[in-house]
């Protein structure tokens, strides 16, 4: 929340236990100023949405909670997407149906998890019109195909999360680094920032800035 000035979305799992437990998930993120959260109708413990072994919690009780989120919230400005992981355990003609179940609820977006194919995409992204939907872009050997945001938009989502794609580059570029020093190679120019380009992002600027300001300025005092 301190990094960015950006609005956050929170994944909120499965709100961490009953109704209760959901309304203080909500209560306590909107209280940092969290800007909107996304909870799932997965049976805790939960598992990642594209791996085998997941199963779901009753529609209703799903309802339960997203009714519980709706009014546990203090601003209508905030944000509450339903997730569902039904089409892995059902098929999507049931993830679809509770969709509608959780719209009903109270959600302002949904989030049909894990659709198959192309074709299923494009059906979630017609069957919801109007309502923002999140399409989840997990790279690497997850169960839905990996679209631009731009195509994704084409077909009717209005957010698209990339999981995994920063992580996965992240540990690549570990190893390879790693082995470079077991190597003793050094690194290439565009392997990484330099010295001067870390300082920048890190805003080594304002710290030395502040030191400047007042810890120097209390020693020449002194």
């Amino acid at each position: 929340m301190a990094a960015t000035r950006l609005p956050v979305m929170v994944d909120g799992d499965t709100g961490y236990g009953d109704v209760k437990n959901v309304a203080h998930t909500i209560e306590s993120y909107e209280a940092m100023g969290v800007s909107s959260i996304f909870l799932e109708d997965q049976v805790a413990p939960k598992r990642c949405g594209h791996m085998a072994g997941k199963d779901v919690i009753p529609a209703k009780d799903m309802a339960a909670k997203i009714r519980a989120a709706a009014g546990a919230r203090r601003s209508k400005d905030f944000f509450i997407v339903a997730r569902t992981d039904a089409r892995a355990t059902h098929g999507l003609d049931e993830a679809l149906r509770r969709g509608e179940l959780y719209l009903e609820a109270g959600a302002d977006g949904l989030f049909i998890e894990a659709p198959q194919t192309v074709q299923e995409l494009e059906r979630v992204g017609r069957a919801f019109q109007g309502v923002p939907q999140m399409a989840n872009m997990l790279e690497g050997g997850g169960q839905t195909p990996v679209l631009t945001p731009k195509e994704l938009k084409a077909m009717g989502f209005a957010m698209a999360a990339y999981p995994t794609t920063l992580i996965f580059r992240v540990a690549r570029t570990i190893e390879r680094a790693l082995a470079d020093i077991k190597a003793g190679r050094p690194a290439g120019r565009n392997d990484g920032v330099n010295f001067a380009e870390f300082k920048d992002i890190t805003n080594y600027g304002d710290w030395a800035r502040i030191e400047d300001e007042y810890q120097r300025a209390d020693e020449g005092a002194a």
